[in-house]
């Protein structure tokens, strides 16, 4: 007996709807509250079924996934913008009942937009290398405030002196703010140190990670990544092989450029930016080393950076990368 399933996911519940394939009955249920235990008294009936089961890839999959995969079902992790546009544009009634349904539906037809599911190592990679830049920008956050209050109060510019340097802590000493400037300041470098404090072991064990891995130490062959960035590019992009070309790879990291042309009319493209920030920052970092001026030609991009080599437009290796 084939069961096949819609999961429509949200925090206070699950509501689910499937089919049996043999006799053609059309059963409903909802799962609350939407925790690991109530997921598992419900898959509870269907140990012993053959079990075909969609669900969006929304915050929350992982657990859900864990649990189908316990009782042996076969998961389908479906992207969520794509499965809305196979919802099409007509006003419809949406209902949590409804998207099970869609769900279900363009499983059994073959036409369900699907996600990769990770491995648990790599997901847990992801996590690591997400909350890394997560803390990178929170850093760059305070320490824009930090030139927003010196530029409100008038302060004279720093000329390239690095603010978190000692040279730039002493220099923000030295500098006549109101109280509450200088409140605002403070508080900002305390909280820029407290998350230096949590960058600095992350690093470093991403780094060893990066130096075993033989994914990383791959990717740090390529002129311009290294430990960090091959890091992420691994969490992110995972196992290549699922993309057929590389046109496929670009529109997953969110760098393909937008179309929009009727008739004679084509408005001007940008990037789509649908998908991972940390792997478009990891990419760009690596392609931006090719604008310096050290940097090496195509045919010597595995070499070091030698002074006599081109000089590549910064737009042209930024967009070939």
């Amino acid at each position: 007996m084939t069961i096949v399933m819609g999961l429509d996911q949200h925090r206070a519940q699950i509501t689910a709807e499937w089919v049996d394939t043999v006799t053609g009955e059309v059963c409903r249920s909802r799962v609350a509250p939407a925790h690991r235990e109530s997921v598992r008294r419900f898959l509870a009936r269907f140990e012993d079924h053959e079990l075909e089961v969609a669900l969006e890839a929304t915050t929350g999959w992982r657990f859900v996934v864990e649990e189908l995969q316990r009782v042996g079902a076969s998961v389908h992790l479906a992207e969520p913008a794509e499965t809305a546009a196979r919802r099409g544009r007509k006003k419809r009634a949406k209902t949590d009942r409804a998207d099970a349904r869609l769900l279900r539906e363009l499983v059994m037809v073959g036409r369900l937009p699907e996600s990769w599911i990770a491995p648990d190592h790599i997901l847990d990679l992801r996590a690591r290398v997400r909350l890394r830049h997560t803390l990178i920008d929170e850093r760059g956050e305070w320490q824009q405030r930090i030139h927003a209050v010196l530029y409100h109060h008038g302060c004279p510019h720093h000329h390239g002196i690095g603010l978190l340097t000692a040279i730039g802590r002493q220099w923000l000493g030295g500098l006549e703010l109101p109280a509450t400037a200088r409140e605002q300041v403070t508080v900002a470098l305390q909280m820029i140190g407290a998350v230096d404090a949590q960058l600095a072991p992350m690093d470093k064990e991403l780094r060893a990670y990066a130096r075993r891995q033989p994914g990383c130490k791959a990717l740090m062959g390529l002129y311009g990544i290294g430990h960090l960035t091959a890091v992420t590019i691994l969490a992110e992009l995972g196992d290549a092989r699922r993309f057929s070309s590389s046109r496929e790879a670009v529109r997953y990291s969110g760098l393909d450029i937008t179309v929009y042309q009727s008739d004679q009319r084509r408005a001007p493209g940008h990037l789509s930016r649908q998908g991972p920030p940390a792997l478009r920052w990891a990419l760009y970092e690596a392609a931006s080393l090719l604008t310096a001026r050290a940097a090496p030609t195509a045919s010597t991009s595995c070499r070091r950076p030698s002074d006599s080599a081109a000089n590549v437009p910064a737009w042209r290796s930024r967009a070939s990368f």
